[in-house]
């Protein structure tokens, strides 16, 4: 991964003119992204679907609103664990390149949120069993573990099934075109009580121009 270009761990804030309805004002964050592709989830889609009635083991860690998330179109029968661990963890981790062939959702069979090669328990610097670092102190958690690796350390936790992904230069070519707003991501992103009002939060926390779109009404045509 390349670092000036790497946008890893950011946010990806759908602007108004985003036609596509999978990312009608979505709030994306990147978990992967260099020359080979990108990869994220999408963080203001919750279902009806609770995450006791899938991964019952992990319901107590869960958030509010303790149910699944839509991720993204790709993969929905699989299952993806993002979670903030809170204090200063050392070192710099990631997830695998897209199309690595270690990627945490291979063959779409597979719940855990890391690679299988991973799962063994071996961890680098300071990161706790169970958990890979994304960016800062959100990272992947492997749901194939036992919570109770994770239960005392973790400060919050969302399930996602399924995940957004592009290949390569696809993505740049959606920032050119003027698809999506790029911004800092922050560890209550992930953990947002509101969900449905992440996209007008995100926006309205820009110290620009960007704070204004917030107030674009979901239908224009009665503006």
């Amino acid at each position: 991964m390349t670092e000036v270009s790497s946008l890893t761990g950011r946010l990806l804030v759908a602007t108004p003119a985003l036609a596509d309805p999978n990312f009608d004002r979505a709030v994306v964050l990147l978990l992967d992204h260099d020359e080979e592709g990108s990869l994220g989830v999408v963080l203001n889609r919750p279902t009806p679907v609770g995450v006791a009635d899938i991964l019952a083991p992990w319901a107590s860690l869960a958030g509010e609103p303790g149910v699944v998330f839509q991720g993204g179109p790709v993969s929905l029968d699989s299952a993806l664990g993002v979670a903030v661990v809170p204090g200063g963890l050392s070192g710099e981790g990631g997830i695998p390149s897209v199309d690595s062939g270690a990627r945490p959702y291979d063959d779409g069979a597979e719940t855990a949120g890391v690679p299988a090669a991973d799962r063994a328990g071996v961890q680098s610097g300071d990161e706790p069993l169970g958990w890979r670092r994304v960016h800062g102190a959100i990272g992947l958690v492997d749901l194939e573990a036992p919570p109770e690796l994770l239960a005392a350390v973790l400060g919050s936790l969302r399930i996602f099934a399924g995940y957004a992904g592009w290949g390569p230069g696809q993505l740049e070519d959606e920032l050119v075109e003027g698809a999506w707003y790029v911004v800092e991501s922050e560890p209550g992103d992930v953990s947002s009580p509101d969900p449905e009002q992440l996209w007008r939060a995100v926006l309205r926390r820009q110290r620009n121009e960007l704070a204004m779109v917030a107030t674009y009404p979901d239908d224009p045509s009665l503006n």
